[in-house]
């Protein structure tokens, strides 16, 4: 499987509290428990040339992980748009936490991505609401979180095909944090953890998750259906 970690990679630069936990960037912390036997991880930022995702990339990408948060409007449209292709075709999407409010998520949900937020660091208690759902393997009733941003409800987002984690806050509220769509012959899944100030991707249940709908995303071996005018199969009467 060829996977592809996507960071716009801008906070690890200028904050330090997030350089202090993740030096070389979250697409490295990422990409380095992802690599196991049988995969290719590569890694791509937003300052790169074409964002890093070039056709020759995302061609040869089984399955894009994506990660923003202050610089969604400065990615191509054109990238969006080729990314967008990509998972019709079959490529998997992974979202992660901010990654809510980037242009390819809002773009294949076509609505606002819109939610609750508040930096607390407050607990976060993650339930497994699907326990047969394959993302969901290896994972116990619920993990915590000691500390992690609040997201809450109303989450803006279509009706999920499935909804595989629901998240509870210190707080009081609650939030639909690991939910699965298809769009074409791709496979995405939204995953909510992830804020920036706290290592969040170090937490062996949350690298777990993303192994699982790694594997999950990735593409079934199939060409898209055709479209279009189409000839009959069979004859048609009066033929």
């Amino acid at each position: 499987m060829n996977i592809t970690v996507w960071n716009e990679f801008r906070h690890e630069k200028k904050n330090q509290t997030v350089a202090d936990i993740y030096p070389d960037g979250i697409h490295q912390v990422l990409a380095s428990f992802l690599k196991t036997e049988g995969t290719t991880v590569r890694t791509a930022t937003l300052d790169e040339a074409e964002h890093g995702l070039t056709d020759d990339v995302l061609n040869n990408t089984d399955v894009l992980l994506w990660w923003g948060h202050v610089a969604h409007d400065e990615v191509s449209d054109e990238i969006v748009q080729k990314v967008q292709q990509r998972v019709l075709d079959g490529m998997g999407l992974i979202v992660l936490h901010s990654g809510h409010f980037s242009k390819i998520f809002k773009q294949l949900m076509g609505t606002s991505c819109d939610l609750k937020w508040r930096e607390a660091g407050e607990k976060e208690r993650l339930w497994v609401i699907d326990p047969a759902h394959p993302i969901a393997e290896g994972i116990g009733e619920y993990f915590e979180l000691e500390q992690e941003e609040m997201y809450g409800e109303h989450f803006d987002i279509p009706a999920p095909d499935e909804l595989v984690f629901m998240s509870w806050f210190q707080g009081g509220e609650v939030f639909r944090s690991g939910v699965t769509y298809k769009r074409g012959n791709g496979k995405i899944f939204y995953f909510r953890p992830g804020h920036e100030t706290h290592p969040t991707y170090y937490n062996k249940n949350v690298q777990r998750v993303i192994q699982n709908a790694v594997k999950w995303a990735a593409p079934v071996k199939r060409e898209r259906p055709v479209y279009g005018n189409a000839q009959p199969i069979e004859t048609l009467k009066g033929e």
